[in-house]
């Protein structure tokens, strides 16, 4: 069996939930890693909402975090999914982590909820190992 082509993202290295924000480190994989990336959140039921951030970049080594408070909203509907990009404003990287050997990662990394207000933010690697945030309103889990 041949090597896998992997087209280009953002290679997710590391995930930090805490103290009121995520933090993401990774690297820009097939992609020319120059210029001014930024972190872009698409909520994935409005996808014209969007969130950016300032993402530091060293080489392809990037480094990124948001504060899960700009996640809320009036309108959410009882379970809620923002999808991670990293992009430069031409180029939208879908962030994930596709270079290891570890299929079906949303069954194996589970990463603990932050709460703001009676919100709940959870980072969540997707059935395609994608990395997205889910939003889950009301009472806990």
């Amino acid at each position: 069996m041949g090597l896998q082509q992997v087209k280009p993202h953002a290679e997710i290295a590391e995930v930090w939930p805490r103290d009121g924000h995520i933090r993401l480190v990774g690297r820009i994989h097939g992609a020319p890693a120059d210029g001014a990336w930024r972190l872009l959140l698409t909520r994935r039921a409005h996808v014209g909402r969007t969130l950016r951030y300032a993402a530091d970049v060293e080489g392809d080594r990037f480094e990124t975090e948001l504060p899960v408070g700009d996640l809320t909203a009036d309108d959410y509907a009882p379970v809620e999914e923002w999808d991670v990009h990293l992009t430069d404003g031409e180029v939208e990287l879908r962030a994930g982590r596709h270079l290891d050997d570890v299929r079906g990662k949303k069954k194996i990394f589970v990463y603990p909820e932050q709460h703001v207000g009676d919100l709940r933010v959870r980072p969540y690697f997707t059935i395609l190992d994608n990395l997205s945030l889910e939003c889950r309103t009301g009472g806990s889990a």
